[in-house]
């Protein structure tokens, strides 16, 4: 039965990031993609320009709605954007059973700020709710309240550290560090695993983290253990990033491709 996966984040018009990615990640990893949406921004691939938070009684109302009619399989949670709808949402998923894997979406890839520095001690608080956190390296950071980890120790120090506040696993990303590999490291209570793979020499990897993250739901609401689900989405991360150079969107960070396996209709 294909799995129904839900994305609970914000909006990314330019199509690279946020609900879209998650909506095209899921899509191309055979899920069904419903959404909560939880913010509105005006961003393309240059950066970010406004953004508007929903209503935390509309965010309410739209996981109810879901709840109340639809099998939830695995919900992949982005950008909250500030602490009443991080509240809203931990509210909101009282009673779910269904593997969730958390996204602490903090700044943009531009740099702009996504989530108010004043609600992330409501983001830690929420981490015990998740099934797997995938923090890349400076959300890590900022999560611990400590310097950037630059070294493959020092990230294997601070995905320890993840764990030790409560969720049940971590993918830490090390997309950040210098090298020809972009290594992540996947922390269990039974386990520690590290995969690897080439760094790709392209600027377009807009919306990787969301990519990421909503491909791994997606598998884990299909019943794969969570390795196995870590190494399914990695590799089609991987992939994506290796066919982004074949879009043109935008002059900034362009979008990965989602659907690279797909038949391309040229101009």
């Amino acid at each position: 039965m294909i799995p129904n996966i839900l994305t609970i984040a914000g909006s990314d018009p330019s199509g690279g990031a946020g609900i879209q990615a998650d909506i095209k990640a899921i899509s191309a990893n055979g899920g069904y993609a419903m959404s909560v949406i939880t913010a509105l921004t005006a961003q393309n691939t240059r950066g970010v320009q406004a953004v508007s938070l929903c209503d935390t009684g509309l965010i309410a109302a739209q996981m109810a709605s879901l709840r109340d009619d639809i099998r939830i399989d695995a919900i992949k949670i982005g950008m909250l954007g500030d602490a009443a709808i991080i509240e809203t949402v931990a509210e909101g998923l009282t009673g779910l059973e269904c593997p969730v894997v958390l996204d602490p979406v903090m700044v943009a890839k531009a740099g702009d700020r996504l989530l108010a520095e004043a609600a992330v001690t409501a983001l830690r608080a929420l981490l015990p709710r998740a099934d797997l956190i995938t923090p890349n390296l400076p959300e890590a950071a900022d999560l611990l309240g400590c310097a950037e980890a630059t070294t493959l120790e020092e990230m294997r120090d601070q995905a320890h550290a993840l764990r030790a506040l409560g969720p049940r696993a971590v993918l830490l990303k090390g997309g950040h560090l210098q090298g020809e590999q972009s290594p992540d490291l996947l922390v269990t209570e039974q386990e520690e695993l590290r995969l690897d793979a080439p760094r790709i020499a392209t600027r377009n990897t807009h919306g990787t983290g969301c990519t990421l993250s909503s491909a791994l739901a997606t598998w884990l609401g299909a019943g794969r253990p969570l390795p196995d689900a870590t190494r399914r989405a990695k590799a089609y991360l991987s992939a994506a990033i290796a066919g982004a150079d074949r879009l043109s969107v935008g002059s900034g960070h362009g979008p990965v491709h989602h659907f690279h396996t797909f038949q391309e209709v040229g101009r």
